[in-house]
């Protein structure tokens, strides 16, 4: 049973810190205590647990772009993150957790602006239909916490460009997303901003519970936790490296020929690798593909690696910039 409210409210916009954050106060949420965490992530998208990120995002070109890939603990779809996304996660022990009333606060705070949300289905929260607010959970050891966002005034543009997969032949038995219409809050009320919507769901959340909200203490935060926390949330292994095996067939015809590259990975690692083309020059592509084995499944890294392959079989020049555009495009 609740018997604390506590708020706290992320000072930065780093991804990888506010994962962290979000952990440590899951695990050390007190019996009958729920901790309203609200957070921003600059630039960034974050998959579920179990998906393939290179299934769900772009990501060379969320990366070249300064953007965050990120990983969460919890299950679901992929989603985009910029300044104009507001994400809560409310975090107690398993035996508290009560996803109608937690649903209940967003539906309040959205109220209270004069608008009037619903709830649909397990996960989102949408107005006349539209989502502005995805939702998902996790549990361990009998911790918990339910988080999601709150569209308030994302930029969709980047949405819709980071968010569409490439169109490589990729079979993975990673989890895909499911897309669905969206709305921006602002769009809806004009008054609706980041700081007024955190007061609303601080105010929503005593509402809801029947009970007075305390900031956090910060001595409650123990920074090396957090910082080792942040270290393997941004570490390449826990982004790109689950075991969810995959293969990537990149294919393309040109005026020399057509050509195929697959690629088998594991855990982020290209562990198979096979070149093939019907081009006359059957000495160009001899044993290339066997290089890639052991390299990190990088759109630069496999630029670079196949660049210099070429460039010792004496490629031609346009054959190079034919091949690392495929590459460029289709991963």
């Amino acid at each position: 049973m609740i018997q604390t409210l506590t708020t706290y409210e992320s000072m930065t916009t780093d991804p990888y810190t506010n994962l962290a954050e979000e952990e440590y106060l899951t695990f050390h949420a007190e019996p009958g205590e729920c901790i309203l965490y609200l957070w921003q992530n600059a630039h960034t998208v974050v998959i579920g647990r179990n998906q393939n990120c290179w299934k769900e995002c772009r990501v060379s070109e969320l990366e070249a772009d300064g953007g965050h890939l990120v990983r969460r603990l919890s299950g679901g779809g992929a989603v985009y993150h910029d300044l104009g996304n507001l994400n809560f996660t409310f975090c107690m022990r398993k035996e508290d957790a009560d996803v109608d009333r937690q649903l209940q606060v967003i539906v309040e705070a959205v109220a209270s602006f004069g608008l009037t949300a619903e709830k649909t289905g397990r996960n989102d929260v949408a107005i006349n239909g539209q989502k502005f607010s995805g939702n998902a959970f996790f549990d361990s050891k009998g911790c918990y916490y339910h988080h999601g966002t709150l569209l308030l005034n994302v930029d969709t543009a980047s949405m819709s460009r980071f968010l569409n997969p490439s169109k490589a032949k990729l079979q993975s038995k990673g989890v895909s997303s499911v897309r669905s219409r969206v709305v921006n809050l602002s769009s809806l009320c004009p008054h609706i901003t980041v700081d007024t919507m955190k007061q609303a769901m601080f105010t929503a959340f005593s509402k809801v519970y029947g009970l007075p909200a305390v900031p956090l203490c910060a001595d409650r935060l123990a920074q090396t936790a957090i910082c080792k926390g942040r270290e393997r949330f941004s570490s390449d292994r826990w982004k790109y490296g689950p075991k969810i095996p995959f293969t990537n067939r990149l294919e393309q015809r040109f005026s020399w020929g057509e050509v195929n590259l697959d690629l088998h990975v594991n855990e982020g690692m290209i562990t198979e690798a096979l070149l093939s083309s019907d081009s006359m020059e059957a000495d160009w592509f001899s044993d290339i593909g066997t290089e890639f084995q052991g390299l990190p499944y990088r759109t630069d890294v496999l630029c670079k690696a196949l660049d210099r392959s070429l460039e010792q079989h004496m490629v031609p020049e346009n054959v190079r910039s034919d091949l690392s555009r495929m590459v460029q495009e289709q991963i």
